[in-house]
């Protein structure tokens, strides 16, 4: 089972909660979040480098240093508040009409160690170190992880009671997507909840968040041991996190572009493809108009945008076993049989010639990138189901790199856990 606890948020007055809520730091580069940042933006916390001209690196200490600053004047100025007692939160985003609510609690560093907090993904150190980074020097989770947990109707049953009531926050971003907040402060409610997660809840998984989550971790476990009085009670054992039940959850498609056919003319590329696939024409150009595009239909199906025209790709029987929880993937799939087997791309982590497009993004912007002249070949992916991801942590595997892609993004500076 896992541990939760609530805590005391700090987090913005809500007549400016907009002014200081910030996308999450890694979907911006410096240049985008200087444009973005209005004076009370908490990403002059989450990317500091922005208040130097010209801007700063993101690893140089005197950016470190002014992210300590920016956080304590943030505080000062009363932008940052922190709640006077300890609470859960309710988070609900939407999107294309779809809500997903999510509670927001902070979870034990030693359910991570142990495995009742289950990953899908590899990490890598030195993503984990610069997160550990801004972890140490705030000893403040800024930013929550992403957690799925497995379906609990006490649990939803709290939710739907709480969004009953008027919410603290609720404001539509930039994207056009909601964002609504709010506060579990009855005491009942918090101790109810504590106890259906510690009693009935086996496991939390990592939606997204990987680095973040292993980060704060390994800062826990460093401060106990420059603690020689420890007790397993202090609040560096706990870090911040939005849990949603899973069938809150849509995984969105990661798709794929390649720059180039491996030396085969179009033809060639085609016939090597008919030796595993089901190839057939969609639709391509017409009266002068692009083709029309085409989406995968079902799992082990995909779609290809080349010189023009939409294909469809459907795996024969035999190319793949249903009986293993990786090789039925479709990422697997199309790594093994296409972009390995045909294309010659044997590590998707460090090789050029490929790149990733979130599914957010539409099949128009596959198209745009292979029309452009910068990609050959993209592949559309039919989405991995929750199902899945949960059957893959369990089974203590690892999915292929860019698998998953979840949207909204969970919006920063709603609440920040101090310890």
């Amino acid at each position: 089972m896992v541990r939760v606890k609530p805590f005391a948020a700090i987090r913005p007055p809500k007549d400016i909660v907009t002014e200081v809520a910030a996308p999450p730091y890694d979907v911006l580069n410096s240049e985008e979040a200087l444009e973005m940042a209005g004076e009370k933006s908490l990403l002059h916390i989450t990317k500091p480098e922005i208040d130097f001209t010209p801007i700063a690196g993101e690893h140089e200490q005197r950016t470190y240093d002014k992210a300590v600053e920016n956080f304590k004047a943030w505080k000062e100025r009363g932008w940052l508040r922190q709640d006077p007692k300890e609470c859960y939160y309710v988070y609900a985003q939407t999107m294309d009409g779809r809500t997903q609510y999510g509670i927001v609690l902070c979870a034990h560093i030693d359910d991570y160690a142990d495995g009742h907090i289950k990953k899908h993904e590899l990490t890598r150190k030195d993503k984990e170190d610069d997160r550990m980074v801004h972890v140490r020097i705030q000893s403040s989770n800024i930013e929550p992880v992403f957690f799925a947990f497995k379906d609990n109707p006490s649990i939803i049953a709290i939710i739907n009671k709480t969004i009953e009531k008027a919410p603290e926050y609720d404001f539509t971003d930039e994207r056009g997507f909601g964002h609504t907040f709010w506060v579990i402060d009855d005491d009942e409610d918090i101790r109810r909840i504590t106890e259906l997660f510690t009693g009935e809840v086996d496991a939390f998984y990592v939606a997204d968040g990987h680095h973040r989550t292993a980060a704060a971790a390994r800062v826990g476990a460093e401060r106990r041991a420059q603690n020689p009085h420890h007790t397993g009670n202090e609040e560096y054992n706990w870090f911040m996190a939005v849990c949603f039940p899973e069938s809150h959850l849509r995984i969105i498609d990661y798709n794929r572009v390649v720059r180039d056919l491996n030396n085969l003319p179009k033809e060639a590329f085609l016939k090597a493809l008919e030796e595993d696939f089901e190839v057939t024409l969609e639709t391509k150009p017409c009266c002068g108009r692009p083709a029309i595009p085409y989406s995968p239909k079902a799992l082990h199906n995909f779609s290809m945008y080349l010189d023009g025209s939409w294909y469809s790709l459907t795996a024969k029987p035999g190319r793949y076993d249903d009986n293993d929880p990786i090789g039925v993937l479709d990422v697997t799939i199309l790594s093994n049989l296409v972009l390995d087997k045909i294309l010659g791309i044997k590590d998707l982590r460090t090789d050029k010639r490929i790149d990733f497009v979130g599914g957010i993004r539409g099949l128009g912007e596959l198209s745009r990138r292979v029309d452009s002249g910068e990609m050959k070949v993209a592949f559309a992916l039919y989405p991995v189901s929750m199902e899945q991801l949960m059957k893959i942590a369990d089974s203590g595997n690892i999915m292929p790199p860019k698998t998953t892609w979840f949207e909204p993004k969970l919006r920063s500076g709603l609440a920040i856990h101090s310890f």
